[in-house]
């Protein structure tokens, strides 16, 4: 069953044509990866999904209603979530004050009624725990315990990632764009992500689309594959349909046709 499809996307900037028409979809409960060389058009696929770009043509459908040109917030009311290829982190909060940003559109109590009613059997304070809870099962999973009171600005890099994931986490998605996740991490910490994917796919059946670089996490954890270049769809299949394709060989792997 299809969670999420797009359709014909294009979008120009400049008179140059980032995505040019497009098409993709995705079941539920998969891992779909988008491949493609650098400036292929990846990350604006992302942002047009988002609510970031508004595409000059096509439609984007998520469980059956057409996102095409919701406002962010309201995408991400739906159940989408995402991290970012360059952190978009608060660099001076710590980690726990990061992911219970990322309930903010589950919390029912306001400014004010925060205030003025916090006491250990207020409403507020009720809900302070249930989200408190829920964040915390994602500092668990993600063996983020030694990093909880640290501004994240202080932490390595690789650790920064995986904070922005548990923060989109945080929100309980229904589909969760992961933006280059490997990106600047070692051999062991890349070993650990591939699992914590899995993990999260099935823990909390999220349906995931990834944009990934690292060919070898692409193959061992991806359902499906869209290889993309110039803004064009060149194929979509399976890990290894994709990766043996003669138009991605030549385009993102730089291998001639024999």
């Amino acid at each position: 069953m299809s969670i999420f499809s797009a359709h014909d996307l294009t979008i120009s900037f400049g008179g140059i044509k980032a995505l040019n028409h497009v098409s993709f979809e995705i079941e539920k409960g998969a891992v779909y990866s988008i491949i493609g060389p650098n400036g292929a058009g990846k990350t604006t696929i992302f942002n047009c999904i988002s609510g970031l770009y508004a595409p000059d043509h096509g439609e984007i459908i998520f469980q059956d209603m057409d996102i095409t040109n919701l406002a962010p917030y309201k995408i991400a009311g739906l159940g989408i979530a995402r991290t970012f290829q360059n952190i978009e982190l608060f660099s001076r909060m710590t980690t726990m004050e990061n992911l219970m940003l990322g309930r903010h559109l589950h919390m029912k109590t306001g400014l004010w009624s925060g205030v003025t009613l916090f006491s250990s059997n207020s409403k507020v304070s009720r809900e302070e725990i249930v989200h408190r809870e829920r964040v915390e099962i994602i500092v668990d999973l993600l063996d983020l315990q030694s990093a909880r009171d640290v501004f994240v600005g202080e932490l390595p890099y690789g650790s920064q990632k995986l904070v922005e994931l548990a923060r989109a986490l945080a929100l309980e998605p229904k589909l969760l764009l992961l933006d280059e996740p490997s990106s600047g991490m070692n051999n062991e910490e890349k070993h650990d992500l591939f699992y914590w994917i899995k993990d999260i796919r099935n823990l909390f059946d999220v349906t995931i689309l990834m944009i990934e670089h690292d060919m070898n996490m692409v193959r061992d954890i991806s359902d499906k594959v869209l290889a993309i270049n110039f803004g064009k769809k060149i194929t979509a299949g399976t890990p290894d349909e994709v990766a043996n394709h003669p138009e991605v060989l030549k385009a993102y792997l730089g291998e001639e046709d024999a």
